[in-house]
């Protein structure tokens, strides 16, 4: 596995990573997730992802039971969370980054994990009805009280992104570190050129989600939606339409191609296509079974054989369907 700094900072993450998204309380329990959790710190794995939305604080809960069971010592893994979207419907939860609303939600988010600290934490979405500068002295309070290591965004703009580090750069408060957006074949603006001069500026990380479109550029729905796949889960009925759109599946077949050539799995393809671009800290992947795990780890002996043409081919393939 390879390791690389979270942005300018000095903490290191796997260059691939495990969320729980969609799979953990949906999909898995506590004692599959540590077997999850187990194959893929085998494969040097340093990072879990997730977030106090996630199941409604129920993958927090899960995760925190697998570390718990695991026995790992605290320094050798980096967890984080993500605060926005709120567990009710209360004006002062849902939907918010205030001030009062942060405070609280990392002391829930702490208790579900049952730890003493957060590696990372995200504002989950940008917050339009609370000044940015609120924002930034909450992040940086749960920081100086030992609540957080380090804070970032999730689906920031360049220019709130700048705005919220300029006002820690004004008042000597921690600074943003790392963004999370989501970065595939398909979805490429945000990451390669909205951001760029954030990179360099700042020194701005990424921890990015969603490396195989939600799954479309595993290929597996090429022929329809199949049983038991998230396709198929009560809450994700959303995804049911870009899971089986005729141009983006066209796509996958031309990637499958390329992916049979380099005798690996589609997934492996696009896990590495994202991996390649050095501005991303960690590709965060999921999986709801231990052999998803390994196949998705062994993407980053893939990485190498990338060569100039083999990305301009799945740039064709995915031309018409880039966003």
């Amino acid at each position: 596995m390879e390791y690389r700094r979270l942005g300018r900072s000095g903490l290191k993450v796997s260059a691939l990573s495990l969320g729980s998204w969609v799979t953990y309380a949906n999909q898995v329990d506590a004692s599959h997730a540590r077997e999850i959790m187990a194959a893929a710190r085998d494969h040097g794995v340093n990072f879990f992802d997730n977030a106090e939305t996630y199941a409604a604080g129920e993958s927090e809960r899960i995760m925190g039971e697998a570390l718990r069971q695991l026995g790992w010592q605290r320094e050798h893994y980096v967890v984080s969370s993500k605060f926005y979207w709120g567990l009710s419907n209360d004006p002062n939860v849902h939907h918010t980054l205030n001030r009062k609303y942060l405070l609280g939600a990392v002391e829930g988010s702490l208790r579900r994990f049952g730890l003493d600290y957060l590696d990372l934490i995200f504002c989950h979405r940008p917050d339009p009805h609370t000044p940015i500068e609120e924002t930034v002295w909450a992040m940086h309070d749960i920081i100086a009280r030992g609540k957080a290591l380090y804070w970032g965004t999730s689906e920031w703009s360049a220019d709130e992104i700048r705005a919220a580090w300029e006002i820690a750069e004004r008042h000597h408060l921690h600074k943003p570190v790392m963004e999370q957006p989501q970065y595939n074949l398909f979805v490429r603006r945000r990451v390669e050129t909205e951001y760029q001069r954030l990179y360099e500026d700042i020194g701005l990380g990424l921890t990015t989600w969603s490396p195989l479109g939600a799954g479309v550029l595993s290929g597996k729905y090429i022929d329809g939606i199949p049983e038991g796949s998230r396709g198929t889960l009560k809450g994700y009925e959303w995804l049911q339409e870009r899971l089986i759109s005729p141009a983006r599946n066209e796509a996958v077949r031309k990637l499958m191609d390329i992916s049979a050539e380099l005798g690996c799995t589609p997934s492996q393809l696009a896990i590495a296509w994202c991996a390649r671009n050095p501005h991303v800290s960690t590709v965060i992947t999921g999986a709801s079974r231990p052999e998803q795990v390994k196949e998705n780890m062994q993407a980053m002996e893939l990485v190498p054989r990338l060569t100039t043409e083999i990305l301009a081919r799945m740039d064709a393939a995915c031309e018409s369907v880039i966003d």
